[in-house]
């Protein structure tokens, strides 16, 4: 039987041994630490040269290479030399091996998961490789070599950086700070700041044993990258709040073999030198003895995904609810608030509310940042599309290096220009405009306020409910969308736009999706509008009159979607019989959900602004909604992916905010009044006899009980 020896750095304390049938071997394996002192390592190499069959030295490297630099450690090169006979490795190559497949085996498994991570590796130059790894999932990297090696305040924070300083730390790698500087102040500021920088981090790359002196403030919430976790350090992980530890080591026999270890089993089974066995061998050991790194909850599942959304003042109000604006504001006589309006269209993108609480039931989190661009409608229309994209793309920048992995585009800033294609095509981070879930969102709530206002007639067996529904602005993107939907479930469908040509073609389109759908198509709404139990309207229109809410009617359903509303609260208020919602709100999953004002109750959010949501809560970290083109089918999947983690149709909202059970029974109660009192008025006239009767052959339909899952 062969024996191994591994002489480890580390805790004495976690010391093992065992025997076991390797490569074909028959190997007795031991571990022994020192608890860091290299003349007790030194000691134990010189003691078991001559009776171990290799040895295998653990935390040092022997050497590492940083870009075109190659560093050789001392101390390592010290240990070795005391060795005559036995084989000694510290396993780095395998240790670079095993590293960098234990990122890319958690990239795939867990999906996307390192994508704009926020990193921070306690040392560059000795995890070169894995960096050049994930600097490919993500550009936020922080390296504290400068730090921890030469107390110098500042962290590198590129690939780039790190090789400018490797290509002079040959000058200073054997240097050590005198005793003067290495403890005291100078060692609790260095402390501080490497404190500071892993509070910001979302993902830490070191080893294990440096981690032992950090706790809750530094760990809760980190994603750790290291090697060699046993059962009681994972335990200490999971009391300082650890959300999950990569493992790259394998397991064999209970315990976590560093590469050093492993390696000198390696070259104890095989007879090779270290620096013989190949890359080759690593690859037929490791998929042979099917070695997989490891993947550790600490506390159980835990997952939190990153974005963030953009959102701009719909008007000079909105200035009032910002500091310092709000003391500016105040004073300013209105000439001065016009030039104030002026003046934050050109200012930089600003954090207005941080996002928190946000829960999926499938366990997986939601944090986000909003993100404010200063210019109100007026000024965005006032300037050219490019002047905008600047804007986005600096907010853009901005969500990149809080860490978002996605990033939505909210109002008016989705409809500028290409709606989003350009800043899409432009941007560090995947975009959204939000406009499918905001169609879903429409229909949804349509649906909804159908059901409870019940004023529909009753069908009679399997019948279906019907119906009939208007969309006007049909040919925009939300409308068109929302015409492709309806018509799948109402009884006729008539879709108005003054884009004559686009309205042929949209027929046309939606007849080879549902060729039974009766179509009828108008250039405005009032010629058939009085006939209408639902109208949803998403024009932009900015504010023109688009339909005559006196034509409608009693009892109609009007979703208005349209950004500014199609329908003011003016004219809303000639009509209480009529129930005019405004689509898009939806309830966020989550019982302590953190987000500054935006206009609605707590917990709730615009439709588009929940798009984003939910693609971070799915991990789908894409460009999902650009340009004006809705695909129907991201509508119907975005509705479904919304259900899985937990959103719900809030409380339906009208211009003055939400309705309450009370509300809509007393539009039903005034819709009833209104259709009575119209009846009696028919019957009093003559009875002439019909000209002609407009058929309209079809068979029946129904809506049925839930329809948005049609959708």
């Amino acid at each position: 039987m062969k024996t191994v020896i591994g002489i480890s750095l580390g805790s004495s304390a976690r010391n093992f041994e065992f025997s076991t049938r390797f490569l074909g071997e028959s190997l007795h394996v031991q571990r022994l630490g020192t608890d860091g002192s290299l003349a007790k390592a030194s000691k134990l190499v010189k003691t078991w040269d001559k009776r171990a069959d290799a040895i295998g030295l653990g935390v040092l490297k022997d050497s590492y290479k940083a870009g075109s630099h190659r560093f050789v450690d001392k101390d390592s090169a010290k240990l070795k030399s005391v060795a005559h006979k036995a084989p000694v490795t510290m396993g780095g190559p395998l240790g670079d091996i095993l590293q960098e497949w234990a990122l890319r085996h958690t990239q795939v498994a867990l999906g996307h998961y390192f994508n704009n991570a926020r990193v921070l590796f306690f040392s560059g130059l000795k995890n070169y490789k894995l960096a050049m790894s994930m600097a490919e999932y993500t550009s936020n990297l922080q390296f504290a070599d400068p730090l921890t090696q030469l107390a110098v305040p500042k962290l590198l924070t590129s690939l780039q950086a790190l090789q400018l300083y490797a290509s002079g730390a040959h000058y200073v790698k054997d240097w050590s700070l005198p005793s003067a500087l290495s403890s005291g102040p100078v060692k609790e500021w260095t402390r501080f700041l490497l404190r500071k920088a892993m509070q910001k981090a979302s993902v830490i790359v070191a080893p294990v044993h440096e981690l032992d002196e950090f706790g809750l403030e530094e760990l809760a919430g980190k994603t750790i990258i290291t090697s060699t976790v046993s059962d009681e350090r994972l335990a200490s992980f999971a009391a300082k709040g650890v959300h999950l530890v990569i493992d790259g080591a394998p397991v064999l026999h209970g315990h976590s073999l560093g590469p050093d270890l492993l390696d000198a089993m390696i070259c104890a089974a095989s007879g090779k030198a270290p620096e013989d066995i190949m890359e080759d061998d690593y690859l037929e050991i490791i998929t042979g003895l099917q070695l997989e790194p490891r993947i550790l909850y600490p506390n159980g599942f835990k997952r939190v995904n990153r974005f963030a959304f953009v959102i701009h003042p719909l008007s000079q109000e909105y200035f009032k609810k910002v500091k310092p604006i709000d003391l500016l504001s105040q004073v300013s006589p209105p000439v001065m608030m016009n030039s104030l309006e002026k003046i934050m269209a050109y200012a930089p993108p600003f954090v207005y509310s941080h996002v928190s609480g946000i829960q999926s039931p499938t366990g997986v989190e939601a944090e986000g940042w909003l993100i404010s661009v200063g210019g109100t409608p007026k000024e965005i229309m006032r300037h050219s599309p490019e002047f905008t994209y600047r804007r986005l793309l600096d907010a853009a920048a901005t969500a990149q290096r809080l860490g978002a992995q996605i990033m939505g585009l909210g109002a008016f800033t989705k409809v500028v220009g290409d709606a989003g294609v350009t800043v899409a095509k432009r941007s560090p981070l995947p975009i959204t405009t939000g406009n499918s879930y905001s169609a879903s969102g429409a229909l949804w709530a349509a649906h909804d306020a159908l059901m409870r206002l019940n004023l529909l007639p009753k069908p009679r067996g399997k019948e279906r409910i019907q119906f009939k529904a208007m969309v006007v602005g049909a040919t925009g993107a939300i409308g068109s969308v929302c015409a492709r939907l309806i018509a799948k479930v109402a009884q006729e469908v008539y879709l108005v736009s003054p884009e004559t040509a686009k309205l042929l073609a949209l027929k046309e389109s939606i007849l080879r999706e549902t060729p039974d759908a009766q179509l009828f198509l108008s250039a405005k709404a009032d010629k058939d509008i009085a006939e209408m139990d639902m109208i949803v309207t998403a024009t932009s229109g900015a504010g023109k009159k688009v339909l005559d809410i006196m034509q409608v009617k009693p009892g109609c359903v009007i979703t208005d979607v349209a950004r500014p509303l199609d329908l003011p609260a003016s004219e809303v208020a000639k009509r209480p019989d009529v129930l005019v919602i405004e689509s898009g709100e939806i309830q966020l999953p989550g019982e302590h959900i953190r987000m500054k004002n935006i206009g609605l109750p707590k917990g709730v959010a615009y439709a588009c602004l929940a798009e984003t949501i939910v693609l971070a809560l799915e991990g789908r970290f894409e460009n999902f909604t650009v340009g004006r083109a809705i695909e129907w089918e991201k509508v119907r999947e975005i509705y479904k992916l919304g259900l899985k983690h937990g959103m719900k149709l809030a409380a339906i909202s009208g211009v003055n905010g939400p309705f309450s059970d009370e509300d809509i029974a007393q539009v039903r109660k005034l819709a009833l009044a209104a259709r009575k009192k119209s009846q009696v008025s028919r019957t009093k006239l003559p009875k002439v006899a019909p000209t002609e009767i407009r058929k309209r052959p079809r068979a029946p339909r129904r809506l049925t009980v839930d329809a948005t899952q049609q959708v």
